[in-house]
C-alpha cells in the first residue's frame, strides 16, 4: 500500500500534526484496553479479550513509532519489525487460549460482549479517522495503520459474536471470532514484518 498515492518518497512519521494524533489515540487505545479487558473477564468472552489485546498493541506500537520518529531507516525498520514479533505473539496467545477454550464449558454473557463492542467499535473508528491520512507510509507508519484497522475489524466482530452468542446461547460463536481475530493478528504480522525486512535490505544496498 506504500506509495500507492503516486508519491516515491515514504511518508516517515515526521510532522508535528502526526505526533499529536498519535498521542490522542495512545491515550484512546489504552483506556480502552482496560474497559474492554475488565469486560472480557467479567462476560467471560474470549473475543472481547482477543479485542481488548488488540488495543494494547496498539498503544504500545503507537508509542514505539513516536520514540523512532525521525531516525534513520534501520531504526525504523528495527523497530516495525518489533512490532511485528509482538504481533506475532499476540497472535499465537489468542489462538492459544481460543484453542484452551474450546474445552472449557460455559457460554459468554452476550449484552456485555456487544455493550463494550459498540463502545470500542466507536472508539475505533474515532481513531481510524485520526490517523486515515497517514496511512500510507514506512514499515513504521504502516504498521500504526494495520493495528488501528485491526482493531475496528475486531469490534464489529465481537458485535457479531454477541449476536450469535445470544441467538444459539452456546459460546462458539464467540470462540470463532476470537480465532479469526489471532488470524487477523498473525497477518498483520507478516505484512509488517515483510516490509521492514524489504526496507532493511534496500537500506543495506544503499549503504554498500
Amino acid at each position: 500500500m506504500a506509495g500507492c498515492c503516486g508519491h516515491n518518497a515514504q511518508f516517515d512519521g515526521v510532522s508535528a500534526d502526526y505526533k499529536r494524533r498519535l498521542w490522542l489515540v495512545i491515550a484512546i487505545n489504552a483506556a480502552m484496553f482496560g474497559v474492554e479487558m475488565s469486560a472480557g473477564q467479567m462476560s467471560g468472552s474470549q473475543a472481547l479479550k482477543a479485542d481488548a489485546l488488540d488495543f494494547l498493541g496498539d498503544a504500545l506500537t503507537y508509542g514505539i513509532s513516536l520514540a523512532v520518529i525521525g531516525a534513520t531507516l534501520r531504526t525504523r525498520s528495527l523497530a516495525a519489525m518489533g512490532k511485528g514479533i509482538s504481533l506475532l505473539l499476540m497472535g499465537v496467545w489468542v489462538f492459544g487460549s481460543t484453542v484452551y477454550s474450546v474445552f472449557y464449558v460455559g457460554v459468554p454473557q452476550a449484552q456485555i460482549m456487544g455493550s463494550i463492542g459498540f463502545m470500542a467499535l466507536a472508539a475505533n473508528l474515532a481513531s481510524v479517522m485520526i490517523l486515515a491520512r497517514y496511512k500510507d507510509g514506512d514499515a513504521n507508519v504502516r504498521s500504526v495503520w494495520l493495528c488501528s484497522r485491526n482493531d475496528a475489524i475486531g469490534n464489529v466482530a465481537v458485535m457479531i459474536a454477541a449476536l450469535g452468542v445470544w441467538g444459539t446461547a452456546t459460546g462458539w460463536p464467540d470462540l470463532i471470532v476470537a480465532g479469526i481475530m489471532a488470524g487477523l493478528f498473525l497477518n498483520s504480522a507478516f505484512q509488517i514484518l515483510v516490509q521492514a525486512i524489504r526496507e532493511q535490505k534496500s537500506e543495506a544496498a544503499h549503504a554498500h
